[in-house]
């Protein structure tokens, strides 16, 4: 247990500081342009993190919503309850969780959905010979053609969009304090750890996106979605009284509305 509260007091003094809220954004998109560069210019050589059948994709990145959504449920109902004692709010809090889930749902679709009207099936991956018969991505791939459209970077917006709305939530822990005596500390201690390594893995495989998949414009896009669901969300209508709200904290509306005026 002593181990776990050393890691949850590091990542407290990291992920939970407002200068890590207000500057993530930049620093996601900073490192989007320039990974995608570096691809272009100066392409790495494969690796592991290149073949698209590694672990962290397969298992985290492909179901990052839902490691999201299983991991903040518990953490915002735990540390809003603590907080402030009212169901109510609670449930309120939680609502995040289904905007969010219809923004993950909303812009995944239509990101097929762009695909699917700007591509062609083709004979082979180098373009060549469209195959006229096929007009969808998924009957192209049935009869062992090649699929090529616009294809948005969903991993640029999802984990863009994950890492943001993790750090927001977790900012709670300002208000949060507890001790081994009380009943909700080993949860939200596990919870604070687990969270903070997600994070991590989120920026981490959102670089391995930047600097080994997709064309520039594609996470250009991605990115982009990922930082309107996070704004549109954080950073504006949560601060309306006819919304979810924000994460309970002294520092008041009006410090959360200066911090994204800066």
């Amino acid at each position: 247990m002593e181990h776990l509260e050393r890691c949850a007091w590091f990542l407290r003094g990291t992920l939970v500081r407002a200068a890590v809220r207000r500057h993530l954004p930049w620093a996601l998109v900073a490192a989007m342009l320039v990974g995608s560069v570096l691809k272009e210019l100066s392409p790495l050589p494969e690796s592991y993190l290149s073949n698209k059948r590694n672990v962290l994709n397969v298992y985290f990145v492909k179901l990052a919503w839902a490691w999201t959504v299983c991991l903040l449920l518990p953490f915002i109902a735990l540390t809003n309850y603590h907080l402030t004692g009212k169901t109510s709010l609670v449930l309120r809090r939680l609502s995040t969780l289904l905007v969010g889930t219809a923004i993950w749902y909303t812009c995944t679709a239509l990101f097929s959905n762009i695909e699917h009207y700007t591509g062609n099936c083709y004979h082979s991956p180098a373009l060549e010979g469209i195959r006229q018969e096929h007009r969808s991505k998924q009957q192209c791939h049935r009869e062992g053609g090649f699929w090529h459209g616009f294809d948005i970077s969903g991993h640029s917006f999802l984990l863009t969009f994950c890492a943001l709305m993790i750090v927001e939530e977790m900012a709670v822990l300002h208000e949060v304090k507890t001790d081994r005596s009380h009943h909700f500390h080993t949860a939200i201690t596990t919870l604070v750890v687990a969270l903070g390594f997600l994070t991590f893995i989120w920026v981490w495989m959102f670089l391995c996106t930047a600097v080994y998949f997709h064309d520039l414009t594609q996470k250009v896009f991605g990115t982009m979605f990922g930082l309107l669901g996070w704004y549109g969300t954080y950073g504006y209508w949560y601060l309306k009284s006819f919304s979810p709200g924000l994460p309970p904290q002294s520092s008041s509306l009006t410090s959360k509305q200066d911090t994204y005026k800066k």
